[in-house]
């Protein structure tokens, strides 16, 4: 007999006491028209601004990720030769390297630049939220189905409660971007609702008592 999926793969984990919030690649590479790695949409970059914004009014730490490599592509190995686009990112990538201003990195905020889809390999992402104490990380931009994902399989690998804003992440197609999320979910972390999240980012509510006289 084969159990029922949400029997095997139902538990949840919590959502900590010290968040912080990891932007993935949302570099102009993916949300400028006619670049080769462009995903048509901006829908995720418009959520991750949002929940970015909640992120700051909480004082969440927030740390960004993008991609570049050195010349001929050397440090990026066979993920390099595997994924033809990448050859834009080399030196820097340009104006297709930048993050978009949307989601531009404000005083104080980490960035990492990596070679690799998890934003854990060959990083200090680690070392720095275990440095600020970070048990849940919150997971916005690109693409689901690769710096996503293995982002989010090593963040659990790492002991961090891996929390993907569904709204705030995308692929270039729908198929890969709901099987991850769904396979996230069921295995490596929790998925949830941009609304959930910036809801959780909130400041408390103060509860006012009867008027003294």
């Amino acid at each position: 007999m084969i159990r029922d999926h949400d029997e095997v793969y139902g538990r949840s984990l919590p959502f900590g006491e010290r968040p912080a919030l990891i932007l993935i690649d949302l570099m102009r590479a993916y949300f400028e028209p006619g670049a080769e790695l462009y995903m048509g949409s901006r829908d995720c970059l418009d959520s991750a601004a949002r929940v970015l914004a909640a992120a700051r009014s909480a004082g969440v730490p927030v740390i960004h990720t993008r991609v570049a490599f050195g010349p001929d592509g050397v440090d990026g190995g066979l993920f390099f030769r595997k994924v033809a686009p990448l050859r834009h990112l080399v030196d820097g990538g340009g104006p297709l390297g930048e993050l978009m201003p949307e989601v531009a990195p404000g005083p104080g905020e980490t960035m990492i630049v990596k070679q690799y889809a998890s934003a854990f390999f060959g990083t200090v992402l680690a070392s720095t939220l275990n440095a600020l104490r970070v048990d849940t990380l919150v997971i916005a931009g690109v693409s689901t189905s690769g710096c996503v994902r293995a982002t989010a399989v090593d963040g659990i690998q790492h002991g961090f409660v891996p929390v993907v804003v569904r709204q705030a992440v995308g692929d270039r197609d729908l198929r890969p971007h709901e099987a991850n999320l769904f396979d996230i979910q069921a295995k490596y972390g929790e998925v949830w609702d941009e609304a959930a999240v910036l809801e959780r980012f909130a400041p408390p509510r103060t509860v006012q008592g009867p008027p003294t006289v």
